[in-house]
């Protein structure tokens, strides 16, 4: 059979042009002479270096994970009584949102619109602190403050950030961890109180309010298992538990965290990928086209733990605005990311405006609202916006009163030079070809699919 797909393969190649670009085989002619033997595995569509990846061993969830469970679930929590956390992480959705809007809807009367786009709860089970700059050496070594982490990166030079150069890039002094769009809160705990409180998501009210709501839940008599009958006595410490059960909820019950998707399944030699699918895998990986693996890491770390599909790093990328946004209604309004306005530290430090947080790529082909400001509803868009941004910005932002595109529409003047302009794809200028072609997006697409979760292999 091996050799049959060899032969069907080689003959291919051996047609010239015409077949070669009807066929488009993912391994490049010259690399069946240095390395023959993994370019028919490649070719099969199987992995040629699989490897074992260490997923989180199954096991019962604890009474404090059961407990997040039924507090994830209960609409009650919010002052509507209709929204709860898995109306807007919706576990069907990969625990993303439920449709395209931009931003959810939320309040006391659910007409009060929210400020971003909603990410998945997935894969968040280690969440690293918000820091500038990488892990300081050893684990007892104090942590620098902001400030001065702030100055140090004006200071130092930023290493170019590639798919070749993620090592490299890796050890910058730029922002990175921490948890939302603006890596305003390190744990899972604070990540829960955010929406519970927020008055245009939960709008749960005072801590009183929520403890109430908690104390007369079909729940409660959990809580008092695990806590003892004074839970109740405490409003602070009854919501600070509520807060810890929804962590222990998301870190413990596996739908949060499967690793299961054909991309897994390829790396563990379970799985093979269709042409397209390994051609879009190179172009993923290609400084010169998508480059993509430059900040969705896509390798396997050292110790087996299976990729995330981001760096953890924030990013100015100068996506345009969303006037579907009530918020983008006020023109004198921008949402800065790092520099607020929900996030107040790093205000001052405004090398920071626009920047968000990179998310995972994982279930990303499921996903209907892309960016932070939910300005796509479909990966060709979002693909459109890197390879058009900088070659032909008139296909990506609305014409200005001036005439022309209005480039980066969405972030005043001032902090306009922020944005990322060196690293590929925003290398390019304008009138220059794009990186990928329509094609090649199309295959892009079709890698970006097999992160999706819930695959099955056939063998």
């Amino acid at each position: 059979m091996r050799l049959l797909a060899c032969i069907a393969i080689l003959a291919a190649l051996a047609f010239g042009a015409g077949a070669g670009a009807l066929l488009r085989p993912p391994v490049p002619a010259r690399d069946w002479l240095s390395a023959p033997v993994a370019s028919l595995q490649l070719s099969l569509g199987e992995n040629p270096a699989p490897v074992e990846l260490s997923r989180p061993a199954p096991a019962q969830l604890s009474l404090y994970a059961q407990l997040g469970r039924d507090i994830f679930f209960d609409p009650n929590l919010s002052s509507s009584r209709k929204l709860s956390c898995a109306s807007c992480h919706v576990p069907q959705n990969f625990y993303g949102p439920p449709g395209a809007a931009p931003a959810m809807y939320g309040g006391r009367t659910l007409d009060s619109q929210g400020a971003r786009a909603v990410p998945s709860l997935m894969y968040l089970q280690n969440p690293s602190p918000f820091s500038i700059g990488p892990d300081p050496a050893g684990d007892d070594a104090p942590p620098a403050a902001l400030p001065q982490l702030a100055a140090a990166a004006k200071a130092t030079p930023r290493a170019p950030k590639t798919a070749a150069t993620t090592a490299q890039s890796a050890a910058s002094i730029v922002p990175q961890g921490g948890l939302f769009w603006d890596g305003r809160v390190n744990t899972m705990q604070a990540q829960a109180l955010g929406p519970m409180f927020n008055p245009d998501e939960m709008a749960g009210g005072s801590v009183q309010r929520v403890a109430a709501v908690l104390a007369a839940a079909p729940y409660a008599g959990l809580f008092v298992r695990i806590d003892g009958p004074g839970i109740f006595d405490t409003p602070g410490v009854t919501v600070s538990e509520a807060a810890f059960a929804l962590a222990r909820f998301q870190v413990e019950d596996p739908s949060f965290h499967p690793y299961s998707s054909k991309y897994d399944a390829w790396l563990e030699g379970r799985a093979r990928l269709t042409w397209a699918e390994l051609r879009g895998y190179a172009l993923f990986n290609d400084p010169a086209k998508g480059d993509c693996a430059a900040c969705h890491l896509d390798q396997p770390g050292a110790d087996g733990q299976p990729p995330l599909f981001t760096d953890h790093q924030f990013e100015a990328l100068g996506v345009p605005r969303n006037f579907e946004l009530a918020q983008n209604r006020n023109q004198a309004f921008f949402d800065l990311g790092l520099c607020g306005p929900t996030r107040t530290d790093l205000a001052a430090q405004t090398q920071y405006c626009g920047m968000f947080l990179t998310p995972t790529l994982r279930n990303a082909a499921t996903r209907q609202v892309f960016f932070h400001n939910g300005v796509y509803h479909d990966l060709l868009h979002v693909l459109d916006f890197y390879d058009f941004r900088d070659t032909a910005p008139d296909r990506i932002y609305p014409a200005s009163a001036a005439g022309g595109p209005d480039k980066f529409n969405d972030l005043p003047p001032a902090d306009q030079p922020n944005i990322d302009t060196a690293d590929p794809p925003f290398d390019r200028t304008l009138g220059q070809a794009p990186p990928l072609t329509a094609t090649e997006e199309a295959d892009i697409i079709a890698f970006l699919n097999t992160l999706t979760d819930g695959f099955a292999p056939s063998r």
